[in-house]
């Protein structure tokens, strides 16, 4: 008789989040030594963290100022590692940091150590230090044993899901396609059944009283055969094709245009996936470019994320030096009326 066996596992998992802490008019707060602004309380891995930043200095350390991170969870102590940085307010990188290696956190506790001990004055005179406002940033990475339930280990388990596999090869089937369509002096095969389940627009196409429902071969103007494969496979697999498959282009120009094809064709999830890598990787040089773009393909979300990033990041001056910025007063006027809207209501609050 087989003896019944049971089974767990034991899996260390990270996760990690980022929170920007801006502080205004900061040669009026004067709140004295041992006395702490606290930034808004943020969730990582399950545990509540604060930025908390003392302008008159902590302990003897009168003449700095000080920043440090505090536990705020009270039931349960956590390992966590982070790093804190001030944003340089010219560009808006986080250029100076100090890191915290992997400790265990105690419910309620404040860390000493865990961040900046800065010398007053020359933060005051840093580039730091802009307008009467800084910013900090803190990366927290939380570390946690993740425990399996008990489990039966003799036991027959189905494997794990291999659709989307399946459909990635039938792109490359082509005895079994029933459309063509011709991009750019290439023809690609594919499935209309599945480009209908998918795409509103294309279903209206190939099923449509449009002339292409009644044709098996439709041309694509002005995209390229690399953006449509790339659509294709998100159409497919519901996923973004690796960077080698993307025949050569750089991956962030991909996205660009996937964008647009995302915008032409109705692909909504692939819109916002291509907005959600765009604003992750805004700057001074590409927000100008990025907002424009946005108010053109109707990108709402990623319009007031680079909105935000403009007039409440302190690089107004640095976007303004950008060609983008030049491009974007002739293109797109209604920016700037968005701009100064955002701006005032931020002056008034």
């Amino acid at each position: 008789m087989t003896m019944p066996t049971t089974v767990s596992t034991c899996t260390p998992e990270t996760e990690q989040g980022k929170h920007v802490f801006e502080i205004f008019g900061y040669s009026k707060l004067g709140i004295g030594i041992n006395e702490y602004i606290s930034s808004g309380t943020f969730s990582v891995g399950g545990h509540e963290w604060a930025i908390l930043f003392f302008p008159d200095g902590y302990g003897s350390m009168r003449d700095d100022i000080y920043i440090c991170i505090k536990h705020l969870s009270k039931d349960a102590k956590v390992q966590a590692s982070w790093q804190m940085s001030l944003v340089d307010q010219t560009n808006g990188l986080p250029t100076l940091s100090q890191k915290r290696d992997m400790v265990w956190c105690q419910p309620g506790n404040i860390y000493p150590g865990s961040g900046f001990i800065y010398d007053r004055r020359v933060f005051e005179a840093s580039t730091y230090l802009q307008d009467d406002h800084l910013t900090i940033e803190c990366t927290v990475t939380v570390k946690r044993l993740c425990v399996s339930s008990t489990q039966f280990l003799n036991k027959i388990e189905a494997p794990s899901s291999n659709i989307t596999e399946d459909l990635r090869m039938l792109i490359e089937a082509e005895e079994t396609t029933d459309v063509t369509f011709s991009v750019g002096g290439e023809t690609i095969g594919a499935h209309k059944i599945l480009l209908a389940a998918r795409s509103p627009v294309l279903r209206a196409e190939l099923y449509g009283p449009m002339k292409e429902s009644k044709e098996q071969h439709v041309t694509i103007e002005d995209m390229q055969p690399a953006v449509f494969r790339a659509l294709l496979h998100f159409i497919y697999t519901d996923s973004l094709p690796d960077a080698d498959q993307n025949g050569g282009e750089s991956n962030s120009e991909l996205i660009w245009h996937l964008l647009v094809a995302a915008d032409r064709y109705a692909v909504d999830r692939l819109k916002l996936v291509c907005e959600t890598i765009l604003c992750k990787n805004l700057d001074v040089e590409s927000v100008s470019t990025t907002l424009a773009f946005a108010y053109q393909h109707n990108c709402n979300r990623l319009k007031d994320i680079c909105l935000d990033f403009i007039t409440s990041s302190s690089v107004m001056d640095a976007v303004m030096a950008t060609d983008g910025y030049k491009n974007l007063k002739t293109t797109c006027p209604n920016a700037f009326i968005d701009m100064l809207e955002k701006t005032r209501r931020f002056h008034k609050t």
